[in-house]
């Protein structure tokens, strides 16, 4: 094993001041976009892709992972404070996390989540890394055949988990796929849906689909809501900092509980499309089933905070697994993290194995420090971050919309992207208001250049006869396992509504 290779991107981390001060300008920017329900991490890495640009492709992914990393710290202080989710995985912690802040124990709740969150983040980031020696040999078996079907897996696996409907999900998916067409085919030179456009002879930019696809939707809806981002009554429980010390112990009270939740939680991040709420939700589940007194869970439990917080973080090192080195998204927020790696030149893939891994130590070491300094600035400014709940969206609408506008005419110096954004934007908050899942687009968008360009190329060396390859055959039974699960899944929770229904 080389460790010049593996210790050298950290050690030039920890001595470039420039890097680590990313870092730690990242970390309370994550927790923000995570503490304000609502923002989320998706929309962090959105917003902050105009300051990113043009800046060195290391610089800017450290910046952008960093920042997404943490946003699952700061989610928790209002789950456990208020009750109210700060993004979608925290709401498994609001179950023992509220009713401890209840009781007066909410310096010992947020401590948990803090040690856990610390503690899984780093563990997720050494799963990673353990992991690499096993990809390597997977990854450079791969041909152009397995990454057309591999491209195809992304999209119905994430469309499949992102919505009640399988059909509305991989709509969304293909519409993103037919999007991803428009500009000049690659193998003859001709236009496809470009209307002579000359700025659309590239494609469509990512950045302003990702912005219009998230951005404005979350916009429009808030001014169309109005008030107060999350609705709620009142002032935030009170805590102590020794309370909190209190809480951060628990988690090595609880080592094994601690050690099998970040593993569970950096394996299920590994799978492209489970995400964070199936990780929280499935090691809240393993905890209550695995400890002792489980009657004590939802009343109140440290070991209930512990458990999905340890998860949350820990996934996102797993989800950076098929991320980088397949382009596969390993979950929705990493998705709009492809989209910007690719602007800033970096080019998720196969090729990662043979190239660029300095990059991909740099950034499992990213991973690691964020999440361990994350305690640290979380002790010093949770009590201000509690307070955010509270911010009027009048006054978030103009600061994002202002950002959103820039973001997109910046990606590519194009005035044309803002009318995109636009475009994208309405078509984004009509998905938002009925009820249709956006992430599959975003997704269907990047893959889709990886499938086309796959596809001609395995019809051009193997013809037809592609599919029946062996790892080809393993794919293509893995996308039909896929879609035969979710029927299941759906026509087994049909009967259980049926049967509420009855009772």
């Amino acid at each position: 094993m080389d460790f010049s290779s593996i210790f050298g991107p950290l050690i030039n981390i920890l001595t470039s001041a420039h890097l680590m001060g990313l870092i730690l300008l990242a970390i309370p920017i994550g927790m923000f976009f995570g503490a304000v329900p609502g923002l989320g991490g998706k929309l962090g890495v959105v917003l902050l892709i105009p300051f990113v640009f043009g800046m060195d492709p290391l610089a800017g992914a450290v910046f952008l992972l960093a920042m997404h990393a943490v946003v699952h710290t700061g989610g928790s202080i209002p789950s456990i404070l208020f009750g109210v989710p700060g993004t979608g995985p925290d709401a498994a912690t609001i179950v023992d996390g509220y009713p401890m802040a209840q009781r007066g124990e909410a310096g010992r709740a947020l401590g948990a989540s803090l040690g856990a969150s610390g503690v899984g983040g780093v563990i997720g980031a050494l799963f990673l890394a353990a992991m690499l020696p096993f990809l390597r040999p997977v990854v450079l078996a791969f041909s152009p055949a397995e990454f057309f079907l591999l491209a195809l897996f992304g999209i119905t696996f994430i469309a499949m988990l992102s919505g009640k409907s399988l059909i509305k999900g991989i709509s969304v998916g293909f519409l993103g796929l037919l999007v991803s067409l428009v500009g000049l085919d690659p193998h003859t030179g001709s236009q496809r849906f470009t209307f002579d456009q000359l700025f659309l002879w590239d494609g469509v930019s990512v950045v302003a689909a990702v912005l219009g696809m998230f951005a404005i939707p979350e916009m429009l809806s808030l001014g169309v809501k109005g008030g107060a981002i999350a609705e709620v009554d009142g002032k935030p429980a009170r805590y102590d900092l020794r309370q909190v010390i209190d809480g951060i112990l628990d988690v090595f009270r609880n080592p094994w509980l601690t050690l099998r939740t970040s593993v569970f939680g950096a394996a299920i991040g590994a799978i492209p499309g489970l995400g964070g709420d199936a990780a929280s939700w499935l090691c809240y589940g393993h905890a209550v089933q695995t400890c002792k007194n489980p009657e004590n869970f939802g009343k109140g439990d440290v070991r209930g905070v512990i458990a999905p917080e340890t998860a949350n973080n820990s996934k996102e090192g797993g989800a950076l697994l098929p991320t980088l080195f397949f382009g596969v998204p390993g979950s929705s927020g990493m998705a709009i993290l492809i989209g910007a790696f690719v602007m800033l030149g970096i080019q998720p893939g196969p090729a990662m194995a043979l190239t660029g891994m300095d990059l991909v130590w740099s950034l499992i070491w990213a991973l690691a420090l964020a999440n361990f300094l994350s305690v640290f600035v979380f002790l010093l400014m949770a009590p201000a971050f509690s307070l955010l709940v509270f911010v009027r969206g009048a006054l978030l609408i103009p600061f994002v919309l202002v950002l959103a506008f820039l973001g997109a005419y910046l990606s590519e110096a194009a005035w044309e992207n803002i009318l995109l954004l636009v475009g994208i934007g309405i078509l984004g908050y009509f998905l938002k208001k009925h009820g249709w899942p956006r992430p599959p687009f975003v997704i269907g968008l990047v893959l889709g250049g990886i499938a086309e360009d796959s596809l001609h190329k395995a019809l051009a060396i193997w013809g037809p006869t592609f599919f029946m390859r062996p790892l080809s055959l393993v794919l293509i039974g893995l996308i039909l396992l896929t879609i035969g699960i979710y029927i299941y899944r759906q026509k087994t929770s049909d009967k259980t509504r049926a049967v509420h229904h009855d009772i």
